[in-house]
C-alpha cells in the first residue's frame, strides 16, 4: 500500500480560525483516504524547502494531496509548494503551479478574464488605471492574494468619486497591513459560487448555491467578510445564508453561470477542482468575482455541499481528486 502525503499548510495551534481550518481540512481528507485503503501521512509545508524535499524523500510517497494555502502566513507564497512537488516530479493533487499564481493573484486574474470576454467587475491597483466601466461610484477594497476574506470588512466598501482617492485608500491599506490590495467596483446584487470537480471523463459542473444576505439592514454592505465566514455567532455569520434552491425563472442565469465556470476552468488550465465566485448585477448579468482554485475542502463548507446536492460522497470526491492527479 502506498503512501499519500497529505500536504498541508504549517498552522501553529494558536492560530486563527481560517488558518486552523485548513487543519481540519486535513483530518477529513486523512479519513476519506484511509477509508478508501491508502496510507495518508500528514505533512506540513514549511518556509525551508529543503526540508519539505527530505522529508518528501524520506516518506516517497506515491501522490501529494496538496492543501498548501499560505507559506508563512503568506498568500503570495502559496504557489511554492505546488512548484515545489513539480521539481521532485511527483504526482498531486489540484491546480498546477502555473494556475495557482495567476488565480491567487486577483488583479491579473481578472486582466486575464477581461482581455479574454469573461465579465468581471471593473477595478484599479495601487500604481494601474482604472480597468473595465464601473456602474457606480462603490467600490470594495480586496487583498490581491489572501484569500477567505482575510481583512474584509464592511469598512472596505467605500464611496470614491474618482480614482485618485481610490489611489490614496489602496495605499493606506498596503502601508497598514503589508499585503497588497486593490479597488474592486461594489456590485450590489445576488451572490452565487459554482464548483467544479475532475470527474472520470469530464469536468462536473457542481450545483449552484447562492448566498442569501437575510434581513440585512439596507444600509449594510451585502458581502461575504471574514465575519460571516469565521466569527460564529456574529450578525454576518448567523445571516448569510446559502441555497440551492431555485425556482425556473433563475434556470437560464444559472446555464449561463455554467458555461462561464467551464470557460475560466479551460481559461486558467485548472485541474482537480475549483470554485468560481459571481455577482449578479442589476441588469440580470453574472460577473466573475473570483477563480478560487483548490477551494476549502472542509466538510462544512460550500464545497462539500454542492457534492452532497449533486450526490456525491465526500470520499468519493476525494478519490477522484487522487485519481486524477495520477492520470
Amino acid at each position: 500500500m502506498k503512501k499519500i502525503v497529505i500536504l498541508h499548510t504549517d498552522v501553529s495551534q494558536d492560530a486563527s480560525e481560517d488558518e486552523l481550518d485548513c487543519l481540519r481540512q486535513a483530518e477529513a481528507v486523512f479519513e476519506a483516504l484511509t477509508l478508501s485503503g491508502h496510507d495518508p501521512v500528514l505533512m506540513p509545508f514549511v518556509p525551508d524547502l529543503a526540508a519539505n524535499i527530505d522529508r518528501l524523500h524520506q516518506i516517497s510517497p506515491r501522490a501529494v494531496f496538496n492543501l498548501v494555502e499560505t507559506v508563512a502566513g503568506k498568500g503570495s507564497l502559496v504557489y511554492l509548494a505546488p512548484a515545489l512537488l513539480d521539481t521532485l516530479n511527483l504526482p498531486y493533487t489540484g491546480c498546477r503551479t502555473e494556475a495557482m499564481f495567476i488565480t491567487s493573484n486577483k488583479p491579473l486574474a481578472k486582466k486575464m478574464m477581461h482581455q479574454s470576454g469573461v465579465a468581471t467587475p471593473s477595478w484599479i491597483c495601487e500604481n494601474d488605471a482604472l480597468q473595465g466601466v464601473p456602474q457606480s461610484d462603490t467600490f470594495i477594497i480586496k487583498a490581491c492574494w489572501e484569500e477567505a476574506s482575510v481583512g474584509l470588512d464592511e469598512g472596505c466598501v467605500v464611496q470614491s468619486p474618482g480614482t485618485d482617492d481610490l489611489a490614496v485608500t489602496i495605499q493606506r491599506k498596503n502601508r497598514e497591513s503589508g499585503f497588497s490590495w486593490f479597488a474592486e467596483e461594489y456590485i450590489d446584487g445576488r451572490e452565487f459560487n459554482i464548483g467544479l470537480l475532475a470527474g472520470d471523463t469530464e469536468i462536473i459542473v457542481l450545483p449552484a448555491a447562492e448566498i442569501l444576505f437575510v434581513d440585512y439592514p439596507w444600509q449594510k454592505p451585502k458581502i461575504l467578510d471574514y465575519r460571516s465566514k469565521w466569527v460564529e455567532g456574529s450578525f454576518e455569520y448567523e445571516h448569510t445564508v446559502r441555497t440551492f434552491d431555485f425556482t425556473r425563472r433563475d434556470e437560464k442565469l444559472i446555464s449561463s453561470m455554467r458555461g462561464i465556470a467551464l470557460r475560466c476552468w479551460e481559461l486558467f488550465d485548472l485541474r482537480g477542482y475549483a470554485r468560481i465566485d459571481f455577482r449578479v448585477d442589476k441588469n440580470g448579468l453574472p460577473l466573475v468575482l473570483e477563480v478560487n482554485a483548490n477551494p476549502c475542502l472542509s466538510p462544512d463548507a460550500g464545497f462539500a455541499a454542492a457534492l452532497a446536492r449533486a450526490d456525491i460522497s465526500y470520499q468519493r470526491a476525494i478519490d477522484l481528486l487522487v485519481i486524477d492527479c495520477l492520470k
